[in-house]
């Protein structure tokens, strides 16, 4: 077929069709320039990155080509042109029929200027779309709703979702793009592979209830997806995939006991067969499937660890370990039990704090290290060091004053494991990392290096996030090095006035403020010494927005009649 002729035929094709094929003119952000800094996008496009191939670690079914269609645009987009050319090519290989997989590597041969693999590519797709070229109608049905599902499937791995609203989008595109697919594919796609589809929909319904509870939406829409998500759960316990129907079992006694948040009984409860069904008894099948199967019991493990039922998946992660102790295979269940162990102490830290319990026992920090020691014996990465660095930070702090250091070793091993988190690809973007290693570094009485971190976490930090995380440690940094400085303190001053501007222009002024009032009143008088200071090098801008914070609402004194040197 000639050049001119087969770009034709693929236009003329095209306007006739329901969708499009491929992943590249989908409206993702990943498609689109970024919202913030350039190095933000490719920060999160790695992290995508890197969670979509440990979840390809535990897929050998059709969905590992949604996971491989989605790698390769990542790959795209990170200008690994390479990588995603060999990527999509493994698919065409393996699934000579996936529409996806033929229109991105077109789209990847366009960029590379190879005309003809590109001409050859869009050939294949008008082949494998046409019903009049291809072998037979119903195989062009199957092909369009996998084609549909991978698609569905990319939307919620978009990336800078951190906003409801575009969260919400994402997640009511895939939906609709899964229904397409299930019309398409009637009954000719195999009953298994429309289960895992079902399943994927149950949990975004779970997850649009969610977004929609927080936002006191009314209760008809929350109960329509509570409903539909339970449904769909209902129909994946008929797969005969053990994982797939043992956190379908867990994820419909996670929303029986939630039925009560509702004016009346979901009706979906009943349509189910599940009127009163116990939630224990639905976790106890599901758990009674996975018994022997150390994988399928790490899945059950986060999800009840993320839907913060910590004892219950705690005792799913010994069950793996009982039945995979090896640490090279089994390395997951390791590293959530130690995630397990820290969140325990820190929850009984803050109930400490707060006069509720004593002092919570350390043994719970000894054993999470156990853990993660056996793992980075075998898998060191990233996450395991900074996790490995909050396990030492906790050990070297008091428990109920974390300003206080209680051993000076154990700090040191913290800010070894950050040095080593630091050496590993992409452990210098991540604020976190920064923020851990500049409270240690305060610890030491090195107040100058933790302010080079808070303002290298502030600099990471995605602008207008509504957390600010680095702000408040960094203003509390400049103010204790400004009380405790014996000389000229203008160094300090002038870092307190370049990261107030740099936290408005990425923050807005509203946040800082709600900072800079909790600054003041729990510190007072340090504030008013630094005021006075100010005031006496006229930096009154500065002062002029530390009274603004602490102003009552609606109070329009004049506050420059109120300073005082």
């Amino acid at each position: 077929m000639e050049e001119g002729s087969t770009e034709e035929d693929i236009e003329a094709l095209m306007e006739g069709l329901a969708f499009i094929p491929g992943h590249f003119h989908l409206p993702l952000h990943l498609n689109k320039d970024p919202e913030g800094p350039e190095t933000l996008r490719q920060r999160d496009t790695q992290l995508k990155q890197e969670s979509l191939r440990a979840e390809l670690e535990a897929e050998t079914g059709r969905l590992q080509y949604a996971v491989r269609n989605m790698l390769g645009l990542l790959a795209y987009h990170l200008d690994k042109l390479d990588t995603a050319e060999e990527v999509f090519r493994s698919i065409c290989q393996e699934d000579p029929g996936n529409l996806n997989a033929w229109a991105n590597l077109a789209h990847v041969y366009e960029r590379l200027g190879h005309e003809q693999d590109e001409s050859e590519c869009l050939e294949r797709v008008a082949a494998l779309m046409d019903p009049e070229t291809g072998k037979d109608q119903p195989d062009c049905r199957v092909r369009a709703a996998r084609c549909l599902a991978e698609q569905a499937f990319a939307q919620p791995h978009d990336v800078e979702l951190e906003k409801e609203e575009h969260l919400q989008d994402r997640l009511t595109t895939a939906l609709t793009l899964y229904n397409r697919a299930l019309h398409y594919a009637g009954e000719l796609v195999p009953e298994e592979e429309k289960w895992n589809w079902y399943f994927k929909m149950a949990t975004i319904y779970i997850r649009l209830y969610g977004i929609v509870n927080d936002s006191k939406d009314l209760e008809y829409t929350r109960l329509g997806h509570y409903n539909k998500g339970l449904k769909l759960l209902a129909e994946t316990l008929n797969s005969e995939t053990t994982h797939l129907k043992a956190l379908a079992w867990c994820y419909i006694g996670l929303m029986l006991e939630r039925h009560e948040e509702f004016s009346t009984v979901p009706m979906a409860i009943h349509d189910c067969g599940l009127s009163g069904s116990d939630p224990l008894s639905c976790y106890g099948s599901g758990i009674k499937l996975a018994t022997d199967d150390a994988f399928t019991l790490n899945q059950l493990a986060s999800v009840f660890f993320r839907s913060g039922k910590h004892e219950m998946a705690m005792g799913i992660c010994n069950m793996a370990l009982n039945v995979l102790p090896d640490a090279e295979l089994n390395w997951q269940a390791y590293c959530t039990r130690a995630k397990l162990k820290v969140t325990a102490y820190v929850k009984a830290l803050d109930r400490a704090k707060q006069g509720l319990d004593g002092i919570p026992d350390r043994q719970d920090l000894r054993e999470a290290r156990a853990d993660l020691e056996r793992v980075l014996s075998v898998r060191p990465c990233l996450r395991t060091h900074l996790e490995m660095g909050q396990v030492y930070y906790y050990m070297g702090v008091d428990a109920l004053q974390e300003s206080l250091m209680v051993d000076e070793m154990a700090v040191n091993q913290a800010l070894v494991s950050l040095a080593q988190a630091l050496q590993c690809p992409l452990g210098s973007t991540l604020p976190e990392l920064q923020l851990l290693r500049g409270r240690c570094l305060l610890l030491k009485g090195e107040e100058q290096n933790a302010i080079d971190c808070f303002k290298q976490a502030l600099e990471l930090e995605r602008p207008g996030g509504q957390d600010l995380h680095a702000l408040p440690l960094l203003l509390q940094a400049l103010l204790t090095a400004f009380s405790q400085s014996t000389g000229d303190v203008s160094h300090t001053i002038t870092q307190l006035e370049e990261c107030l501007q740099k936290a408005e222009e990425r923050h807005g002024t509203c946040p800082v403020r709600a900072e800079l009032k909790l600054l003041c009143r729990t510190n007072t008088e340090e504030v008013a010494e630094l005021s006075r200071e100010l005031v006496k090098r006229g930096k009154l801008g500065i002062v002029r927005r530390l009274l603004q914070s602490v102003q009552p609402q609606g109070k329009h004194t004049v506050l420059g009649r109120s300073l005082s040197v």
